[in-house]
């Protein structure tokens, strides 16, 4: 049995047990920290208040995300600090703790948290199958002594009898390769092989309506594309909902207007856009981030959050075409101004937020929930 470890106490000096926290990582986040030597743990900067928490002695619970795995254990051998030395290529990460690696697994040894299902209590009393997943979008977060226990004992396990479970290599290459030229790094995207159907069509109406009806909740006003105002999903009505506008802010001149216009979903506050989404659920995506595209190139001092909303099996596909030549040349690239949020994400935070959040929330609370698109 997994035998808990004491650590003395840094204000009384008694015994106490430690501190076990979840510590998110993707496969190439995770190669980039070995690569680094493996010592420290990065986190965003709005987490800085969290990251405080962390003591030396802790324990930080590796998960990978993309193959829901725990791949180690790493102890924390020092105090919480700031530092901008770069360490991992897609985001700063400038919260940091030092660690010391504990247990690291390969990929394929690595714990699956559906493995733990029955023994973990943020499995118990969800309100759907999939909820589960909410507990590991963002990180640090501390579990229960007693599901840090049973998880720490589940990875020193697998290190102690490795059990090798295959993973999709496509999943271990989460990101498309990418050729750098003279205008940076860009990604030659493959052809399109097959025609959107009924199906994916009727998936984008549903994802549409989530955005709308989200920002309606929050108090902002809503624009859905001109062409999609008089859609209705199941018993729901976009137009019957209280806060979408008939006209756009007054701001922009008519071309941009009519690029806007087509945007699938817009937040709005006062003549501001807060959000700007486009649903890629089709084949057919160039359209929308041509949309993207073209308002950027027209209005080049626009600060508009740009959002791409996806199925998770086309996450590659929408990332390398973003990256595409004709993307890249903008300035700055469109890559680096829009964020990528997949399907089942968005369905299971908007699932578990209660009416009263819902209420108070933010348009920046949607950095936490999305991910960058440059490679």
């Amino acid at each position: 049995m997994f035998q808990q470890i004491k650590r003395k106490s840094h204000t009384r000096g008694n015994i106490v047990a430690r501190n076990y926290w979840l510590d998110l990582f993707t496969v190439k986040t995770w190669e980039e920290f070995l690569k680094a030597g493996g010592e420290v743990s990065g986190h965003r900067e709005g987490k800085w208040n969290t990251v405080r928490q962390i003591k030396p002695g802790d324990y930080l619970l590796a998960y990978v995300t993309g193959i829901s795995r725990f791949i180690g254990i790493l102890e924390v051998v020092s105090e919480p600090y700031r530092d901008d030395v770069r360490i991992w290529e897609d985001d700063l990460y400038p919260c940091r703790i030092k660690v010391k690696i504990i247990i690291s697994l390969t990929f394929e040894a690595a714990v699956p948290i559906l493995a733990l299902k029955d023994q973990l209590l943020i499995f118990q009393n969800l309100k759907s199958p999939n909820a589960w997943t909410i507990y590991f979008r963002r990180s640090p977060m501390r579990y229960s002594l007693s599901d840090g226990e049973i998880i720490a004992k589940a990875i020193t396990e697998a290190k102690n009898n490795p059990v090798s479970r295959p993973i999709n290599k496509r999943k271990l290459s989460p990101r498309p390769k990418t050729v750098k030229t003279e205008i940076g790094h860009v990604a030659v995207p493959e052809q399109e092989e097959i025609k959107p159907t009924i199906k994916e069509a009727t998936i984008h109406d549903e994802i549409q309506w989530i955005l709308v009806k989200l920002g309606n909740d929050m108090g902002l006003d809503v624009w859905v594309a001109r062409n999609d105002r008089n859609k209705e999903i199941g018993s729901h009505h976009f137009t019957d909902l209280q806060h979408l506008v008939e006209k756009l802010p007054v701001q922009f001149d008519e071309a941009t207007n009519r690029i806007i216009e087509l945007i699938d979903v817009l937040w709005l506050k006062g003549n501001a856009i807060t959000a700007a989404f486009e649903i890629e659920s089709t084949t057919s995506i160039y359209s929308g981030l041509l949309r993207m595209s073209d308002l950027i190139a027209m209005q080049p001092n626009l600060n508009i959050p740009l959002y791409i909303v996806v199925p998770e099996e086309r996450r590659n596909k929408v990332i390398t075409e973003v990256n595409r030549p004709t993307f890249s040349r903008l300035s700055p690239p469109l890559s680096q101004l829009c964020r990528l949020i997949t399907f089942p994400l968005l369905r299971d935070q908007v699932q578990q937020l209660k009416p009263h959040i819902v209420a108070n929330l933010k348009p920046n609370f949607l950095k936490d929930l999305s991910e960058p698109c440059n490679n």
